[in-house]
């Protein structure tokens, strides 16, 4: 029996046996007969029907954290192209007054002068020499003018698009911040709501409901296995994916804070994006872009270091390991862990250093 044998029987069976070690479900509380004149209460929810609602709102809460994490990503962006251009604005400025200072000492110059051409002056002049001297000078004059005149118009209509961008900018970054705080306020909301509902459970009944959640995965899991997913997948990681799943597996135990990048918490995708920026490559923020913009590889070529997105909304995303494990920060009031690749629907797989 191989090694990647061993591994997945010994997970499935150390999670088969947690939970088969309490019951499953809560047991019904007894119906009271409704008393004459009295509302008749609505029936208690199963410990599933909460499972299940409390899972859906954490998935919603997810696709908004996405939504979060994408216009701070772009607020940053254009924070940073604002003060780029107030730079070019400045130095624009700047090159315009010098262009100005040199076009008035021109025109005092000229003044000084009595008013009078430099064309007349040559033309007056006796000596031939002087004559071509001075025309040459005049010529080279007349370009240097034409020249200033027009690098001022030139710098003068560059600040104007300067300042056009910088508005413009400034006008999306609000818009970026509003949507920013609509969004934060919607993540908030149904956090609050999921633990509001687990809140509300006995003791007890949390912890079975934890059990619940794992007899979910394992389900999931050993259905993907049972596919037969494993048989094609036994390639090994990259160098840098070897990196990325070092830095990972070091961040097991740190809990999941929706929108955090590190070091002391993370979600799913500031996990993965934190990991493959420590392995020396580069990767968009959010799952979403993720899925969107790194290269796709087929499920069964999967390697070690490869992200797993999941969800039909690409709403999370976790680093495959091997032996059929990833590791992934999972949601609020949990802590990143290893668990079956197979635990959650995937929607596909990509690769950031293919």
């Amino acid at each position: 029996m191989n090694r990647r044998r061993r591994v997945i029987i010994a997970i499935t069976a150390v999670c088969a046996l947690t939970v088969l070690a309490a019951p499953a479900h809560a047991a019904p509380a007894p119906t009271p007969a409704p008393t004459p004149g009295a509302t008749a209460q609505q029936p208690k929810k199963s410990l599933e029907e909460v499972r299940a609602e409390i899972e859906a709102l954490y998935r919603q809460a997810a696709s908004a954290t996405d939504a979060y994490n994408l216009a701070e990503e772009q607020a940053k962006k254009q924070s940073a192209e604002i003060v780029k251009l107030s730079r070019k604005i400045v130095d624009g400025q700047a090159r315009i007054d010098e262009l100005k200072r040199r076009a008035g000492a021109a025109a005092r110059a000229q003044y000084r002068n009595g008013g009078i051409p430099e064309e007349a002056k040559f033309a007056l002049a006796d000596d031939p020499q002087v004559f071509l001297e001075g025309a040459n000078r005049l010529a080279q004059g007349q370009k240097a003018t034409r020249d200033l005149l027009a690098e001022l118009q030139q710098r003068q209509e560059d600040l104007e698009t300067y300042t056009r961008d910088a508005s413009a900018e400034y006008t999306r970054l609000e818009a970026n911040r509003a949507r920013q705080a609509r969004t934060k306020k919607l993540i908030t909301e149904k956090i609050a709501a999921a633990e509001k509902l687990e809140s509300q459970l006995e003791a007890a009944e949390r912890e079975r409901l934890r059990r619940l959640e794992r007899q979910a995965q394992l389900n999931a899991q050993t259905k993907w296995l049972a596919s037969g997913a494993l048989k094609e997948i036994n390639r090994s990681a990259s160098e840098q994916g070897r990196a990325a799943i070092e830095f990972a597996m070091a961040q097991v135990g740190k809990p999941y804070v929706w929108g955090a990048e590190g070091p002391d918490s993370y979600d799913c995708s500031g996990l993965t994006q934190r990991a493959w920026g420590a392995a020396g490559r580069g990767i968009p923020r959010t799952s979403q872009e993720q899925w969107r913009l790194l290269p796709r590889v087929a499920v069964q070529d999967m390697r070690p270091g490869d992200l797993i997105i999941y969800f039909d909304d690409a709403s999370h995303v976790a680093m495959y390991i091997g032996d059929g494990a990833m590791v992934h920060a999972p949601r609020p009031g949990r802590h990143i862990t290893v668990a079956g690749a197979g635990s959650l629907p995937i929607l596909g797989v990509v690769r950031p250093d293919k």
